[in-house]
């Protein structure tokens, strides 16, 4: 088999896919409303089951809503059979997946679901099946071929029931008025959360760690509380720790620019750059790496709601924070 049959074959099974994807569309309707809608007025979790590739298909689902405001889990229908039907509670409802809507391991626990009387939402590829005859709503996920040669493999099928699962995590998502911080809340790990949750206050120097020198000091000072601190930058305050400007490193070539100078005679207020940019200490850590990459700048002052001078941030500290 040479390349430009793999190609071709990989060709095929994206486009048929994204086919099935597609007539997906049209059948967002009534019954997606009412899903929807049972799913909103759950007071307990979104039960998922499935068996097999709906099975893998429906952890996702579940994982996907639980992590976007709609909490919910996923139950073995195989396992449900031998005592795990007592995770679902009077207060859930139940998200049922199933290409045929006959898996047996489904139908088997399908009395005891209606007999519990919690909404029943099934999602599969066969409106006349029993299992969507008995859902009190049927979601159409069947699709006109599989991508799969032999018309076997759960492909195009096991995508679109991934697909109606995303729209209504969406869906619920938006209703529920669900937002950036909320969804921080459930995604505390990793550079996501960090992202998220991190604030500027959390990774900032403060106290005696922050490089400053009053408007008053020569240049030689700020070069020493520069070293000292190691920020590659020292705030220039006022009386009041408001700030008067901030000398960096890019300053301190600007001046040997212009020749040799008197790093004792000269004022850092001659050498400093005024009306600098800096954030609040409230802010994530995430807007002060977007700050710092649109000015260009590698440090940064921080200020809290007073523009009083509170901390001072670098590239580094984002790095180190894994922010970046």
């Amino acid at each position: 088999m040479n390349k430009d049959t793999l190609f071709s074959l990989a060709r095929a099974v994206i486009r048929t896919e994204a086919a099935a994807v597609e007539g997906l569309a049209d059948r967002v309707d009534d019954a997606f409303a009412a899903a929807c809608e049972h799913m909103l007025g759950c007071r307990g979790r979104v039960v998922v089951i499935g068996m097999g590739k709906s099975g893998h298909i429906g952890g996702k689902i579940a994982a996907t809503l639980a992590s976007t405001g709609t909490p919910a889990f996923f139950v073995h229908p195989g396992e449900a059979s031998h005592g795990d039907l007592g995770m679902i509670t009077l207060q859930d409802v139940v998200l049922a997946l199933s290409n045929s809507g006959e898996t047996d391991e489904i139908l088997t626990i399908l009395p005891l679901i209606k007999r519990l009387g919690v909404p029943l939402i099934a999602m599969t590829g066969n409106p006349a099946s029993r299992l969507a005859s008995e859902a009190d709503v049927h979601l159409d996920v069947s699709v006109e071929k599989e991508a799969c040669p032999l018309g076997l493999a759960p492909t195009s099928s096991s995508t679109a029931t991934l697909v109606m699962g995303d729209a209504l995590a969406v869906s619920l998502l938006e209703s529920r008025g669900f937002t950036a911080d909320d969804f921080a809340l459930s995604h505390p790990g990793g550079r996501l959360g960090k992202r998220l949750l991190l604030h500027v206050a959390d990774i900032m120097h403060a106290g005696d760690a922050i490089p400053r020198v009053s408007e008053d000091a020569n240049l030689g000072e700020a070069l020493v509380e520069m070293t000292r601190k190691g920020l590659g930058m020292t705030v220039i305050v006022a009386d009041d720790n408001r700030i008067a400007g901030v000398f960096t490193d890019g300053d301190l070539r600007r001046v040997l620019d212009h020749g040799a100078v008197d790093v004792q005679t000269r004022t850092i207020g001659e050498c400093m750059t005024r009306h600098c940019t800096t954030i609040n200490a409230h802010q994530l850590a995430a807007e002060a790496l977007q700050l710092m990459d649109s000015k260009r700048i590698n440090a940064l002052p921080v200020v809290d709601d007073q523009q009083r001078l509170v901390g001072a941030i670098n590239m580094h500290d984002l790095l180190r924070a894994g922010v970046v």
